[in-house]
Order: structure tokens, then C-alpha cells, then sequence
């Protein structure tokens, strides 16, 4: 049964483009993307080298502007926000898993869930209680208080998921999440994902590998920055 949530607009992409000059030629990234994800979707953006979905995942994060178009995330018009409204909406709206992790080494697995709160300005107090939450969510309180170079590869996608929990975000925006991990670690680092979505979390991962992708409930292919292909699937376990 849909519930009311389930059925709302998160993001709104309408005729997105994207543009870059390389010399005097311009180079198309993105061409004319529609694109709608509902509040709790799991979904998995494919595509190979060039085919645009970096570029696609890079405005979806608000870490690029479109040339043409516009996206509205949450209700929110960011197509056309300054670089400080875009760093705002990002904290506030969006949490990023990225392949490589982005963990400061010289800061303790706590202190880099915690940094988002930071920004946000969130008081000491709640701080500690949020970071507390989030790395119990993904099973890592007992290596709270190691540094990056002190846990493994799963570990440390572990610490970096609960930092994008931890401002509990409209989006979770996973680029290529297990690019870096053996195939059983992905499957823990996917479990996770999987779980968070099951409490309610919109996850969008970007991946080329179809077994990644295969977990999503609904598949978009991308192809010389176009949607080639938005399929509805069932998961695999």
C-alpha cells in the first residue's frame, strides 16, 4: 500500500542540460534530462565511462549547475542558488558516500560523522547524541574512536555512511559505494544501504556494475547523456 510519503516529488529534473567549452568546442555532458525520484526510492543510476552520470550525479548533489534546465530538490529551486546556497542545500538536504570515502585521516571515525553538525551549527550536546546514532545505525561503535588508517575499507564506507546520515537528509547520493571494496565487504556496505532505505531513506547510487545495480528497485541507464532506459526491477537479495 503507498502511503502518502511514498508518493511525493523529492527531486524534479526538467529538460536538464549540461554544457561544457573545451577551447571553442562545446562539449554536451548531459541532454535533455526528465527525471522524477519519489521520497523513498532506491534507485541506481548506470551508465559507462562518459556516458554522463557523473555530471548527472554532480548537479543531483548540487555540486554543479546546469547549463539549461531545472531541478528542484524538495521543493527547492537550486538550478540557479549561489555557490554559498548550493554548500547550504547540500548540508542540509543531501548526504554523499563516495567511492574513495573522503575521511580526514588526522580525525577520529566520531569526529568525521560529526563534521556535518558542525557546519550546520548544531550545539555540542546534540552532536554527540546524533554521531552516537548514526554509527550504531551502521554497526561501527566500537571503532568510534579509531582513525581512518586504524579501520578497513568496509569500516571506513561504514563511518562515511553514517556521516551522511548524520544530518538525517532528504538524500542519500552514493557514488559508486563499493568501487574500493572486495565483493563481500560490497555486500555488507549494500546491505546497509538497502537498510536505510527499508526505514524510509531516498538512496540514489550511481554504479557501473550491474550487480550493484541489481539491488535498486528501479534502474536508470544513461547513454551520451540521455535516459536510455528507467526501468522498475525487483531487487535481488
Amino acid at each position: 500500500m503507498e502511503t502518502e510519503s511514498s508518493s511525493t516529488i523529492l527531486i524534479s529534473v526538467e529538460d536538464l542540460y549540461k554544457i561544457y567549452e573545451v577551447g571553442t568546442q562545446k562539449v554536451p555532458a548531459i541532454q535533455g534530462v526528465d527525471l522524477e525520484i519519489k521520497v523513498g526510492e532506491y534507485m541506481a543510476i548506470m551508465g559507462s565511462s562518459g556516458s554522463g552520470k557523473s555530471t548527472l550525479m554532480n548537479m543531483l548533489g548540487c555540486l554543479d549547475t546546469p547549463t539549461k534546465g531545472t531541478y528542484r530538490l524538495n521543493g527547492t529551486e537550486v538550478s540557479t542558488l549561489t555557490d554559498d546556497e548550493l554548500a547550504e542545500i547540500r548540508n542540509r538536504e543531501i548526504g554523499f558516500v563516495f567511492q574513495t570515502f573522503n575521511l580526514l585521516p588526522r580525525s577520529t571515525a566520531a569526529q568525521n560523522v560529526e563534521l556535518p553538525l558542525v557546519y550546520a551549527g548544531i550545539s555540542a550536546p546534540e552532536r554527540a547524541a546524533r554521531v552516537a546514532k548514526a554509527i550504531d545505525a551502521v554497526g561501527l561503535s566500537s571503532r568510534k574512536a579509531h582513525k581512518p588508517n586504524e579501520l578497513s575499507g568496509g569500516q571506513r564506507q561504514r563511518v562515511a555512511i553514517a556521516r551522511a546520515l548524520v544530518n538525517n537528509p532528504s538524500l542519500i547520493l552514493a557514488d559508486e559505494p563499493t568501487g574500493n571494496l572486495d565483493s563481500v565487504t560490497s555486500d555488507e556496505i549494500m546491505d546497509i544501504l538497502g537498510g536505510l532505505n527499508a526505514q524510509g531513506h531516498t538512496v540514489v547510487i550511481v554504479t557501473h556494475e550491474n550487480d550493484i545495480a541489481a539491488r535498486c528497485r528501479r534502474v536508470i541507464q544513461l547513454s551520451d547523456g540521455r535516459i536510455i532506459s528507467d526501468q522498475q526491477v525487483l531487487p535481488t537479495a
